[in-house]
């Protein structure tokens, strides 16, 4: 049972690993929360997976009181579904994942996707933070998705033997077949996922007006609660700057299935960060953590990255991607005028991304040793 205090479906890793234990022949629940903006988002479909949610609500002071409406539904959920395996997703499980430590035959998997932010001084809250830190000592493992958030967890919590670093790589079956060679007639470049300053930057648009028509944006995903009218921002800017034409807004696609579809019929992958935008916590440890650019190179896409020195390890140093200054226009200009011009060394960058991919940064082999972990007895 994976229980999540909010839609499951917006993170692909839990999609990876329960099919990989429903494959296995596990049957598997997710518990969860709906999410305004991310409500459409939603698993493929598995015949062992099912998942069951609580509607969303309006952000104001009757989140706690659903939140404590949340914890004994999932504790009857468990009463009732009675799992040997809970896999407690987020600090906001933490309460829970704790209590099922306690259950005979019970094996605790605590994931961390995102450090919880600095602590309120509100009673629920330092209740799921007392309750991680417990947690962590009695979970089997401990799921971090990089390698400075597992560091920084383990002192901070205590704890080394029972931390994994996991990265949020996709599946095998998501990678697709080898991308055809650009036929100049338009180069696309993707973004998907939260559509934030941060993540997605103005910037790209004056970056347009800056490049020929043959480049257009695509941008596939949904605005978060602290981002309300952000996308439309961005429509108002492209609008005056005359480059409207050339972005394409898809909104929310329902299934990461519908996002490696257009991924496939895209040129250039982006996963940039602005460090001169906060948006979160773990803002400056990424590498690793975010999909954006493994989903690319599953789909056989060169990358273009933040000119940090991690992204450059991982990414550049290897040939998957060119870097920029995202903050800068004439940067990311550049390094698009480079990929438009140079189609085959194009095509190279995002064939080697790919087969990387298939053999080593794929959700199985990262996942292995938690899953055997699961199956310990």
């Amino acid at each position: 049972m994976y229980v999540q205090y909010t839609n499951p479906a917006a993170y692909p890793p839990l999609e990876h690993s329960s099919r990989i234990a429903a494959g296995q022949g596990w049957d598997v629940l997710f518990v969860g929360a709906e999410v305004l903006g991310a409500a459409a988002l939603r698993f493929t479909p598995h015949e062992r997976i099912g998942v069951r949610r609580l509607a969303a609500i309006r952000a104001g002071g009757r989140q706690w009181l659903r939140y404590i409406h949340f914890v004994l539904w999932v504790l009857s959920c468990a009463v009732m579904w009675r799992p040997n395996r809970v896999y407690a997703s987020e600090y906001l499980a933490c309460p829970i994942g704790l209590v099922l430590t306690f259950v005979p035959g019970v094996k605790v998997i605590y994931h961390e996707h995102d450090s919880p932010a600095a602590a309120g001084r509100d009673v629920p809250r330092q209740v799921c933070l007392v309750a991680r830190r417990w947690l962590a000592r009695r979970a089997a493992v401990c799921v971090l998705p990089n390698e400075r958030r597992a560091g920084r967890f383990a002192r901070e919590m205590r704890v080394q033997r029972n931390v994994a670093c996991v990265w949020n790589c996709p599946s095998r079956a998501e990678v697709g077949p080898p991308h055809p060679v650009g036929d100049q007639q338009s180069l696309w470049v993707l973004y998907h996922g939260s559509i934030v300053p941060s993540r997605l930057p103005s910037t790209l648009v004056a970056a347009l007006v800056r490049l020929p028509e043959l480049v257009k944006l695509r941008v596939i995903g949904y605005e978060t609660v602290g981002h309300e009218g952000y996308m439309d921002s961005l429509r108002a800017a492209a609008h005056q700057l005359g480059v409207d034409q050339r972005i394409e807004f898809l909104g929310t696609l329902p299934t990461r299935a519908d996002v490696l579809t257009w991924a496939r019929r895209s040129d250039v992958g982006l996963s940039l960060f602005t460090p001169s935008i906060p948006a979160g916590a773990d803002d400056e440890a990424m590498v690793g953590a975010s999909n954006k650019p493994f989903d690319c190179l599953a789909s056989g896409l060169p990358l273009l990255v933040s000119d940090l020195e991690e992204w450059h390890r991982l990414y550049v140093t290897p040939g998957y991607a060119l870097a920029c200054d995202p903050a800068d226009p004439e940067s990311i200009a550049a390094a698009l005028q480079w990929f438009l011009t140079h189609p085959r060394e194009r095509w190279q960058m995002g064939e080697s991304g790919r087969q990387r991919i298939l053999g080593e940064w794929n959700y199985e082999r990262q996942f292995a040793p938690v899953y055997a972990a699961l199956c310990a007895s």
